[in-house]
């Protein structure tokens, strides 16, 4: 049997290799990179690292849900920045003002949702 300390070791292992894989394919091709980086590999594995230790559906629908209403605001991340990075904007300034950006606008989706009855 598994102790936690070593099961929290292995999903940190796989969780990591998989984003250096990522990282290391999008140096060969930005084509194969994009298509591995917008597959929903994280969410795909928090979904089942979360029924895996709770076994429970509702709290894996929640988070589908939730990631469902979050996906909207992330798209203002990739459309500012490569606005940004093509106009010639600095890297990291670019990647602080888009994470800012997208950071309102998460709030901003709470706040709409949380109007309509909608809660996270």
């Amino acid at each position: 049997m598994m102790t936690p300390v070593s099961y929290t070791i292995i999903k940190v292992v796989i969780t990591s290799l998989l984003i250096v894989a990522i990282s290391e394919l999008s140096k060969r091709s930005s084509m194969i990179g994009a298509v591995l980086a917008s597959l929903p590999i994280t969410s795909t594995l928090a979904m089942l690292w979360l029924y895996v230790d709770t076994k429970y559906i509702s709290k894996v629908a929640d988070l589908a849900g939730s990631i469902l209403w979050f996906t909207i605001p992330s798209l203002t991340f990739f459309v500012s920045l490569l606005v940004l990075l093509k106009k010639g904007a600095p890297f990291y300034l670019s990647m602080g003002f888009s994470m800012s950006l997208t950071a309102g606008c998460y709030l901003l989706m709470i706040t709409v949702l949380a109007r309509y009855g909608i809660k996270l």
